[in-house]
């Protein structure tokens, strides 16, 4: 994620910018952010966990959406870009600045890298909990297996789970599946001796 050259957007600017660039921009408080440009190893994980959340929904009244679909965040207008997000049932899209945004997410889904994951994990986390549908936050790391995952409880606030090895498997309780922690890093090359937590 990098910040465009200096200078004091208007929302108006941003949203035609946004809508007439082949990038993933993002706005804050007059600031316009790049979210394009991902490593090798994040889209082998996107591409991953897109390819096994279709296939175990396949059937069902369910979406998965691509790093490209606009998801409405009520605490940091207008929207903003995850690496996948996912829901079951009917589709709620507006319209903002001519462009298709969703607006129920049940799931949202961000693969970390070292200079967006303390953005992920604070600030993007914490406007995400905005979305009234939203109950479930996943994150996933590249040079290790390794998921943080965050599951909306009754009275407001969120479980975290981790999971540290390619054996495990994580239930994930928006969509009604499972994910193999294998299956997600499939191809995925990682230094030796990090292929599980603690290293051997």
């Amino acid at each position: 994620m990098t910040a465009l050259p200096k200078h004091k957007y208007s929302l108006e600017e941003y949203l035609e910018l946004d809508a007439n660039s082949e990038e993933r921009l993002e706005y804050w408080d007059g600031e316009i952010f790049s979210m394009s440009g991902v490593s090798n190893q994040h889209d082998k994980i996107e591409g991953n966990l897109h390819f096994n959340l279709r296939l175990q929904l396949k059937g069902r009244n369910c979406r998965v959406f691509q790093a490209n679909m606009r998801i409405k965040v009520p605490s940091m207008p207008p929207y903003r870009y995850g690496d996948l997000s996912a829901l079951c049932g009917d589709t709620k899209i507006e319209q903002i600045g001519g462009v298709d945004v969703i607006t129920n997410p049940s799931l949202i889904v961000e693969v970390l890298s070292a200079s967006t994951e303390s953005y992920d994990r604070g600030d993007k986390f914490t406007s995400y909990k905005s979305i009234p549908t939203l109950c479930e936050y996943l994150l996933i790391a590249q040079h290790r297996p390794h998921i943080s995952q965050f599951i909306k409880q009754q009275d407001g606030s969120w479980l975290n789970l981790e999971f540290n090895s390619l054996d495990d498997v994580l239930k994930v309780v928006a969509l009604g599946c499972e994910l193999k922690l294998a299956d997600i890093y499939e191809d995925v090359i990682f230094s030796p001796g990090t292929t599980s937590w603690p290293p051997t």
